[in-house]
């Protein structure tokens, strides 16, 4: 593996950073990882990282959930029986931005099945994927092609932009939130769904946490630094809203990293101490942000 080190935040530019934990890949490689975070803003990211040539062998495993329609084990199980409920939960929220139906991008569409629920309901989609397996899925079961990159979205003017669990992966932060900003229609909205390394389960489950989920999340973002980022970028808050059940997804995975297996009854008390903690602080272990375009 070839490594390239972070030279300046991908948020403010500064470049002193104080190591703030250390994780292991327990998805692929078992290799160790810091995670520093910016001493002038406080952004947490994975450094050093893999590099362009090296990451794609990180997302090489039947257990990547979002790629893999199939993948086996009874977490797994869960998660897509609890996908399908979640994804009218996206579909409603959708339609409660913009009852009209119109044009939506969504950003890693894995294999589609976000862009096919809202094609069903009447929007006109769009999708990008990097991965060509679950891109080709994606394709076929929307009847259309899927590209690979936003370079090759063209000059389209979406009404809504998705990205779901997507950019803490992303490496050229700043560059991407204005490439997203001026594929989006003036008004419009760009929704991202993140993990929320300030939450309750993050810091019960420190280096263990399921979703630091590195090399492969190079970011790992708070509620302030997704703001300072996106804001920056000429968009406007507009709402946050938590999502409940991954505080219970990553519990489970979290005590399977730390135990070699899952313990059931401590990811369902620590999935409702989260959302509990979330409702009074709202660090909810993820949240979905909306921000509109000035």
């Amino acid at each position: 593996m070839t490594q390239e080190i972070i030279q300046n935040c991908p948020i403010c530019q500064h470049t002193t950073f104080k190591p703030y934990i250390v994780c292991k890949d327990y998805l692929v490689s078992q290799d160790e990882f810091t995670i520093q975070n910016c001493e002038e803003c406080g952004f947490r990211f994975t450094d050093p990282r893999p590099d362009s040539k090296s990451i794609g062998s990180y997302y090489q495993s039947t257990d990547y959930v979002s790629h893999n329609d199939k993948s086996g084990g009874l977490v797994n199980k869960l998660y897509r029986l609890v996908r399908q409920f979640t994804l009218r939960q996206k579909l409603n929220l959708i339609n409660s931005i913009q009852p009209e139906k119109g044009k939506l991008l969504d950003i890693g569409c894995g294999t589609g099945l976000f862009l096919e629920t809202c094609q069903q309901g009447g929007w006109s989609v769009e999708g990008v994927e990097p991965d060509g397996s679950p891109r080709s899925a994606a394709a076929d079961r929307l009847k259309k092609a899927v590209v690979e990159t936003i370079h090759e979205v063209g000059e389209e003017s979406y009404n809504i932009i998705t990205m779901w669990h997507v950019l803490e992966h992303v490496p050229n932060l700043q560059e991407t939130i204005n490439e997203l900003k001026n594929l989006l229609q003036n008004g419009g909205t760009l929704l991202l769904a993140l993990p929320n390394s300030d939450s309750y389960d993050a810091k019960h489950f420190k280096q263990y946490w399921a979703a630091y989920d590195i090399p492969r999340h190079l970011s790992h973002f708070t509620p302030e630094s997704v703001n300072r980022l996106v804001t920056q970028a000429g968009f406007t808050l507009a709402a946050i809203r938590p999502m409940y059940f991954d505080s219970f997804y990553i519990g489970m995975l979290s005590t399977r990293h730390r135990d070699g297996q899952t313990n059931w009854i401590e990811s369902i008390f620590q999935g409702i101490r989260s959302n509990w903690s979330g409702s009074k602080t709202g660090n909810y272990s993820s949240l979905i942000y909306m921000f509109k375009k000035d």
